[in-house]
């Protein structure tokens, strides 16, 4: 039998994606903010709601260009949390910055509001929450902190591509939201990321962040860096985005499917998409105390699973020695216990009967 990823990237037909880059041999204009880009830009904003979108070449750029933005004083503090990828943090530390770690919520994974005003100093210059699997933040309290505080405040929306909270895109929360476009995510440009605002006065600097501060032929106004999304990735996007809606469908019906099938299995806690959410069901996470043996079975059985989040970010060997990751009780034990089950639009229900098959013998 086939092994079973844990994940496989989308990719739209041959054909399509060929007639979509066919006129690049007739410009030879390949990167540097060409047709595809601006066309794919107009088309992500009209589709997620938001005001602007600054392409770049990955997710991480995208964070630390929204940092850059921003203006966030060079040894001042930002609070995230653990729970997240390593791009999140790197990011913070990669600007100059401090990360102080905020604990989880148990129910969705992301930052704890309750948790997060105790942290502020006078030194924290911005608070960093992470959207996780496609679950969202409490979006309201985090703002309202933020304000009360005087904070920025930057969502890492890398799991939340096209989600809506209370018919609200959840891309329009906050000062800056930044996503990714990788190859692993709901929607992919194969490499690539965004940061979206509402903020005009944003849109020529990030340009110059993103583009050596290059405004013409012998003007260069900023230090800017390099992270352009090229043509060919940007063209992928837009083959892809005609089709997310069927991809999102097809990953909500494997998810019902998983939910039919683990929902009475006692020692499995599945992820339960908020009220007011509408999902894209980006991942698929269960937490059990036997979270290493369950790997080893699927393993051993043609699955693939991943261990996503672990371990924590204060745990990371650049980082441990500086921080205690006990002071994060909740995100600790989740990344112990959880586990990501294979889900991509190109698995059957037939696939997630053995995977849970699996599980449950």
């Amino acid at each position: 039998m086939d092994r079973l990823p844990v994940i496989r990237t989308s990719l739209p037909d041959l054909e399509e994606y060929t007639n979509e880059i066919k006129d690049l041999w007739d410009s030879h204009w390949i990167t540097n903010m060409g047709v595809k880009h601006e066309k794919l830009q107009a088309l992500l904003e009209e589709h997620l709601h938001v005001k602007h979108i600054d392409l770049v070449c990955n997710g991480h750029h995208a964070l630390e260009n929204a940092m850059e933005v921003l203006e966030l004083p060079a040894g001042s503090e930002v609070i995230t949390t653990p729970f997240t990828f390593a791009s999140t943090v790197h990011a913070i530390v990669r600007r100059g910055l401090i990360p102080v770690f905020c604990d989880i919520k148990p129910d969705d994974y992301t930052m704890d509001p309750d948790k997060l005003e105790a942290l502020i100093t006078p030194n924290t210059s911005a608070i960093l929450p992470v959207h996780v699997y496609g679950n969202v933040c409490d979006t309201e309290a985090l703002e309202d902190i933020a304000s009360r505080h005087g904070l920025k405040l930057i969502f890492d929306a890398s799991h939340a591509f096209g989600e809506e909270y209370k018919e609200r895109g959840i891309m329009t929360y906050g000062d800056i939201s930044t996503i990714s476009f990788h190859a692993t995510k709901v929607f992919d440009t194969i490499e690539g990321g965004a940061i979206c605002h509402d903020r005009d006065d944003l849109v020529e600097r990030l340009t110059d962040i993103k583009n050596f501060g290059i405004r013409g032929p012998e003007e260069v106004v900023y230090p800017g860096g390099n992270a352009k999304l090229n043509e060919f990735s940007a063209a992928m996007g837009i083959c892809n985005l005609r089709h997310i809606d069927e991809l999102i469908d097809k990953r909500r019906q494997l998810t019902l499917k998983y939910n039919e099938l683990l929902s009475d299995v006692s020692w499995l806690k599945l992820n339960v998409i908020r009220e007011g959410v509408r999902s894209n069901y980006a991942y698929y996470p269960v937490l059990c105390d036997d979270r290493d043996g369950l790997f080893a079975k699927l393993k051993d059985n043609g699955v693939d699973a991943r261990k996503y989040f672990f371990p924590i970010a204060s745990e990371y060997e650049c980082y441990k020695s500086r921080y205690d990751s006990s002071a994060t009780p909740v995100a600790l034990d989740v990344s112990r216990r959880v586990i990501t089950l294979p889900l991509f639009p190109d698995m059957s229900l037939t696939d997630v009967e053995r995977v849970c098959s699996i599980i449950r013998t």
